[in-house]
């Protein structure tokens, strides 16, 4: 990230499903010659991305409101593990939204169980496009005149040259997602392929992630890969000064002090209290996506961690109200990566990954294919960087300091999320147990 830049570089939701054939690998053996010049062909759909898609609002609502819903399903499945965590609902909720288009019977009525979607398919993919087209709105010239806030949003999907996929899952990645097929040879070069998408991946990321998919997780016997990869990178409305950084105490569940480089300012802030923790909303330049910060009081962490939902959530966005706040919080830079292929099926979505049972015949016409892993990789870095372009702006913002100020020290485990304010999306989720 390039120390002029933006304060927060967000780069998650990499989401891969691979979808192996259950059957004979020898399903459609006439493959065409093979050139070893070309890495791929592309296959997409005759019809274009549908740019103005007339999806009613209530529609957009309870897209919103599902994927909501799953962010906390799937958070308190991942609440478990030690340590930090961070992921994109919004990657995953695509992601198994374009796979759930070529899903029928119970395949299609266990995944839109698990992952909230009550929209039929017919308007859900739409839904889909609409709200991807909002958030790549929110690219424009923030109101500081730095530089815009980047939110990219990228599919892809890669098939098995020769294999026959169906026009009308082609059709609905094209027009919603704006995702050709990737037309490459599993059968004979897996690993070939692997590199190829992890290549693709990198490019779509600003080389941020790079060999997202291991080795051996592409096999002679996988037929396609959905890929969602989102990058987000924004300065703050109010940005933080380097020379009010100070190395401080930051104190871990047991009580132990680490260092951490806790950055502070006292400005305009949305703040709010409630039965056991404090929460702080933070805006980025624009305006129109923000941070918020639960900080639970000490010793309600896991209490806290454990009420979360999406009621809970909207109850702290509806309950803020602007105060001069006292913040302190700490510099971080983390990255996880989650298998979510237990994980989804612990939550009831098992015939997806059951060959023999699974049901992706909108794909391919056949009753072969079924989803054999499902990989999400993310990563966060919260820092300073960027003050310099909006620096004059925060020092005349930092000089109104009249209202009496509440203070909020981040000095201790805390929960953040990521959301877009015009739609409510929860872009990006995750917690903070020890930022060194």
């Amino acid at each position: 990230m390039h120390p002029k830049q933006f304060i927060i570089s967000i780069l998650a939701g990499l989401i891969l499903m691979v979808i192996s054939c259950g059957g004979s690998s020898n399903a459609n053996p006439n493959l065409p010659p093979d050139d070893p010049s070309d890495k791929y062909v592309f296959a997409a759909s005759d019809l274009p991305r549908e740019k103005n898609p007339l999806v009613p609002g209530p529609n957009l609502e309870e897209l919103v409101a599902g994927n909501t819903e799953l962010a906390f399903d799937l958070y308190k499945q991942l609440m478990a593990e030690d340590g930090n965590i961070f992921f994109s609902p919004f990657s995953i909720s695509q992601a198994l939204a374009m796979t759930i288009a070529g899903a029928r019977e119970n395949t299609e009525v266990q995944m839109a169980d698990v992952m909230h979607f009550t929209l039929e398919q017919n308007d859900l993919h739409p839904a889909f496009n609409k709200l991807d087209l909002e958030l790549h709105s929110r690219a424009e010239t923030p109101t500081n005149g730095g530089d815009p806030v980047q939110l990219n949003i990228a599919n892809s999907t890669w098939g098995q040259i020769g294999w026959t996929w169906q026009t009308p899952f082609l059709d609905i990645m094209a027009v919603n997602y704006g995702a050709g097929m990737r037309m490459v040879d599993f059968m004979t070069k897996p690993e070939e392929c692997r590199i190829i998408i992890n290549e693709w991946v990198e490019d779509r990321t600003e080389e941020k992630i790079k060999d997202l998919l291991p080795q051996g997780i592409i096999g002679t016997d996988t037929r396609l890969v959905l890929v969602n990869a989102i990058y987000f990178n924004a300065s703050w409305l109010y940005p933080f000064l380097v020379e009010n950084t100070f190395p401080m105490d930051f104190y871990l569940f047991d009580g132990s002090p680490v260092t951490a480089n806790m950055m502070n300012e006292t400005e305009d802030h949305g703040y709010m209290t409630g039965d056991g923790y404090k929460a702080c909303e933070m805006l980025y330049d624009g305006a129109e996506l923000s941070m918020t910060v639960i900080l639970p009081d000490s010793g309600r962490f896991e209490e806290i961690e454990s009420s979360l939902d999406a009621q809970f959530v909207n109850g702290i966005s509806g309950n803020m109200s602007t105060r001069s706040v006292m913040l302190w919080l700490p510099k971080f830079e983390y990255e996880s990566e989650f298998s979510l292929t237990q994980t989804l099926q612990d939550m009831g979505m098992t015939d997806a990954f059951t060959g023999g049972l699974a049901d992706f015949s909108g794909m391919d016409g056949s009753h072969l294919l079924y989803i054999t892993d499902v990989v999400h990789k993310a990563f966060v870095a919260v820092d300073e960087e960027g003050t310099e372009a909006a620096a004059a702006t925060a020092v005349v913002i930092g000089e109104v300091s009249i209202p009496e100020s509440v203070e909020f020290n981040v000095n201790r485990p805390f929960i953040f999320f990521i959301r877009d304010i015009p739609t409510g999306a929860i872009l990006f989720i995750g917690r903070v147990v020890n930022p060194v």
